[in-house]
Order: C-alpha cells, then sequence, then structure tokens
C-alpha cells in the first residue's frame, strides 16, 4: 500500500526545491561572474607585459586589490610573542647569549627580525651583516645574499648568468636589485600563473628526482614560498646557492649531506668547532607538521582569501595568521579567536622556553671549550667536543632560526631542540672530564654576558667602528644607488 503526499506537503517539498534551485542559480551566477571578471581582467589588461618585470608599480593598474594589499606589507604595527610580529626586534639585544653562539660570524653583529616583504631591499641593506662596501668590487659578501630580496635577481640573472651572477660582490649589484620582493618572484607576468623564478629550488628537486613541472596548484602555493624560505648554502668558491636536500628534508639528512662534503659556514673562535649556520628552513619544517601533511599550503594561512565588492582575491598581505585569524585559523577550526590565539601562545610558550634552555647552555659549551683550550687541552681531547657541539649548535639554529616552526611542527621542533641539549649537555660533561686529567675540578668561571653590548665586547667586536662604518655607507654609497637606479628606470621616480 503506497503512501500519497497530502496537497501541502507536495507544496512544501515544491516550495523548497524551488529554494535550492534558486540558491544553487546564485551560487552558479555568482561564479560565472567571478570567473567572467577574471577573463575580463586579462583580457583588458591596461599594461600587457611578458618576460621579466621587476618593477611591482606595473601591476598596479591591472591587480589593484592584490598590488595594495602588498603594499600594506610595509605596515610593522603587528606585535606577536616569540619574535612572530612584523615590527623589527632585536633579537641580540633580547637573547645576548646568542651572540656567543655566533662569534666569528656576521650574525653576531646584528640580528633583527624581518619586517614584511616591502622592507625586503632596506633591511638587507642597512643590516651590519652585510658589511658597508665602498666600492664595485669590495665588501665582504657575495651577491648571493641579494637572491631572495628582489625580483630584480631573476632579471639580472638573465643577463649575467646564473653562476656569474653568485659570484659577483654584493656591493657591485646595489644600484641593479632596487625593487622589494614583490610581483614577479611568484607570478609570471604575462598571464599571472605561479611560477618559479629562483633556479636552487629546482635544482634541488631535480636532484631528488621531482619535476617542479609536474606539481599542482596547491603545491605551487607553498613550492613558491619555498624559493627562499629555506635552509640553503652557498657553495664552493663560485658561492652557488645550493639546498642540501639530495638526502632529505630532516635536520639529520641535511647534517649528513654537510658532514659527507665536510663542509661548515665558519670555525666558532672560542670552542674552535666547525659551524653549520641553518637559514630559516620554514618550508622543511611545515612539511613535517600536521597542516603540511594534510596539505594545507603556506598560502591558505599566510595569504588567505578575502572578498571585496563581490570579487575574491589572495591577500598579498603577507604575515602572522594570527593578525587576521577569521579568515586564516577559523576558516577550517571552530573554536574561538581567543581559544585559538591561546592555543599557539601556549605551544609557542613549551617550545621557546626549552629553546632558551638550549641557548644558555650552549653558550656555556663554548665558553668552556675556549678554558680548556687554555689550560692545555689538545685536539684529540677536544675531538669529541668539537663534534656534539657542532651537532648541538645545528640544531639549536635549524629550530630557532624558522619562522613559526614551533607552530608549524611542534613535536619536530621540541624533538629537535631536545636532541640538542643531549649533545650539548654531553659536551659540557666531555669538558669537565678534559679539564679534570689536567689538574681543574672548580666551576669554569663565566663572564658577564647579560647584554649585548657585553657579551659583543666579549668576543672581541668592536661595534662603535662596525656602526661608523656602515653609517658611512648608508649616507654616501646607498642614496648613490637609488639614484643611478631612477635614472635608468629600474626605480619608480618617487
Amino acid at each position: 500500500m503506497t503512501n500519497k503526499l497530502k496537497s501541502w506537503q507536495g507544496w512544501l517539498l515544491f516550495g523548497v526545491s524551488m529554494v535550492v534551485v534558486f540558491i544553487l542559480g546564485l551560487l552558479v551566477s555568482s561564479l560565472m561572474e567571478r570567473r567572467a571578471e577574471v577573463i575580463s581582467v586579462f583580457n583588458n589588461r591596461r599594461t600587457p607585459m611578458s618576460g621579466i618585470v621587476a618593477q611591482n608599480e606595473k601591476f598596479k593598474d591591472d591587480f589593484p586589490r592584490e598590488y595594495k594589499t602588498w603594499k600594506d606589507t610595509e605596515d610593522t604595527s603587528f606585535r606577536s610573542d616569540f619574535f612572530q610580529g612584523s615590527e623589527a626586534v632585536d633579537v641580540l639585544e633580547e637573547r645576548p647569549e646568542i651572540v656567543i653562539m655566533w662569534a666569528g660570524y656576521a650574525f653576531s653583529k646584528d640580528y633583527t627580525t624581518p619586517r614584511g616583504h616591502m622592507h625586503a631591499i632596506e633591511d638587507v641593506t642597512r643590516s651590519l651583516r652585510t658589511g658597508a662596501p665602498m666600492t664595485e668590487t669590495d665588501g665582504p659578501q657575495p651577491a648571493t645574499c641579494w637572491t631572495c630580496k628582489s625580483p630584480d635577481v631573476p632579471r639580472m640573472m638573465e643577463a649575467m648568468g646564473i653562476a656569474n651572477f653568485y659570484k659577483s660582490k654584493w656591493g657591485a649589484l646595489g644600484s641593479e636589485i632596487v625593487n622589494p620582493i614583490g610581483c614577479a618572484d611568484c607570478h609570471e607576468p604575462e598571464n599571472m600563473n605561479l611560477q618559479i623564478s629562483r633556479p636552487a629550488l629546482i635544482e634541488a628537486l631535480e636532484r631528488q628526482g621531482t619535476d617542479i613541472k609536474n606539481a599542482t596548484q596547491q603545491e605551487m602555493r607553498s613550492l613558491v614560498c619555498a624559493q627562499c624560505h629555506v635552509e640553503y648554502y652557498f657553495k664552493g668558491d663560485g658561492k652557488y646557492l645550493t639546498f642540501p636536500w639530495d638526502k632529505g628534508f630532516t635536520c639529520e639528512d641535511m647534517e649528513t649531506y654537510y658532514d659527507e662534503i665536510n663542509y661548515y659556514d665558519y670555525i666558532h673562535p672560542l670552542s674552535k668547532a666547525p659551524i653549520l649556520k641553518a637559514q630559516h628552513p620554514d618550508y622543511e619544517l611545515s612539511k613535517m607538521g600536521i597542516h603540511g601533511q594534510r596539505g594545507v599550503s603556506c598560502a591558505d594561512c599566510h595569504m588567505p582569501y578575502k572578498s571585496e565588492g563581490g570579487v575574491k582575491f589572495s591577500d598579498h598581505h603577507i604575515q602572522s595568521p594570527l593578525a587576521k585569524i577569521d579568515r586564516t585559523c577559523q576558516v577550517c577550526h571552530r573554536e574561538s579567536e581567543e581559544t585559538l590565539i591561546q592555543n599557539v601562545r601556549e605551544r609557542h610558550g613549551k617550545a621557546y622556553a626549552a629553546l632558551d634552555h638550549l641557548t644558555s647552555e650552549l653558550a656555556k659549551a663554548h665558553i668552556e671549550a675556549k678554558f680548556a683550550w687554555e689550560k692545555g687541552a689538545t685536539e684529540t681531547q677536544m675531538k669529541p667536543v668539537l663534534d656534539l657541539i657542532r651537532k648541538a649548535q645545528w640544531r639549536w639554529d635549524f629550530a630557532g632560526a624558522t619562522h613559526g616552526g614551533s607552530f608549524h611542527a611542534p613535536q619536530e621542533f621540541m624533538r629537535i631542540i631536545h636532541n640538542g641539549l643531549d649533545n650539548t649537555l654531553q659536551a659540557r660533561l666531555v669538558i669537565s672530564k678534559v679539564l679534570a686529567k689536567l689538574g681543574y675540578t672548580d666551576d669554569v668561571p663565566m663572564p658577564d654576558i647579560s647584554t649585548k653590548a657585553k657579551a659583543q665586547a666579549y668576543i672581541g667586536l668592536d661595534m662603535e667602528k662596525e656602526k661608523a662604518t656602515k653609517a658611512g655607507f648608508m649616507k654616501t654609497i646607498v642614496p648613490q644607488w637609488i639614484q643611478k637606479a631612477k635614472e635608468n628606470g629600474r626605480l619608480e621616480q618617487m
């Protein structure tokens, strides 16, 4: 026996069906309108382009929303715990013991947290780490240091050749590398497809057997960031930019790579350990966390979608996701903003407490090793110490150099830190045994390194001279670079 619908039930079902059809129609219409608008933008561009276009201003008329939000990276007002904001923070002032770890390396002179992409050229130019070249042929740093700072880099690589670009001097290209990180770093100017404009990433993936041409759009939304937010080193006399990924992405994989080629960035003047200086392995660590494993891209959190005037576009104001949590975390997580922020703070807090502990112990290890050498320790006695310090510092720097690594992959972050702490404590134990054999059993006297200035003085830096030399460079040479770039049409006349 079949049950017939009552009259009112039939009309209700009809009404609901009409509402569903109407809503679906609106959705399809909206999608078609947005697609038509996108097609219209590309078919009616005011500034059609091809090749390498370094000047970001040329994209402004065709992509005003993206351009405006990119310009917003000039804003440095967002503050966050643990150096995760957009303001410039003097990390050495906040953590003076770090000066000890980087003794003998330019980072001991200056390490200020990076600001937004709009400040990329300004920040690397004014940093004490890049020195003060007074001509186009001097200066301590290679042109490789420019690689991630500007869309002018691909232009110069094409003009000079990749290898010739790397082995040039940093100061020699000051009037050429003038436009800050922007549009053409990640987009093909002709069609705005995502692109990899830096060869080092392509070369690294090729050595792993991966063809980047097969990457999906979602993968590209992270790979464009992986051009720069990675661990790298300058290979050989030509200072060729290289990613040490041949054996894998983990801290240990890269350490094995470096060990097999007997590579080190510098010899520490206190402990005499051959040190590996980590850069910022953000991409590598993000792949090991739950978000990366589930296919969340860098852009999903750092460049969330935004709607304006019925148009959906990626927000190019790249910064901490906590600055716009309603369009980042809350897209997937339904907890309140307060709960999500507290969750992030707790993760960062626990991770950085462990990192601070490692920092303190590792600084002592370097100082105690110096003391052992002064007491007459031999190379044979100190070799296990140097090996342990090298391992410990690599892990300390690998974790500490990441931007948000304690959130991207908290378990891996903590594993690396605790491994580094284990190596540090082993090193200090071996040093105490060496000192005992040399007849010294008291505590090693520790210097006063309670401030950045005291720590820098302890390792022998003349910071007044460093600052004066840099000030002279900023006052005389940099204005010449800017003027020359404007005269040659490489920089907008402001």
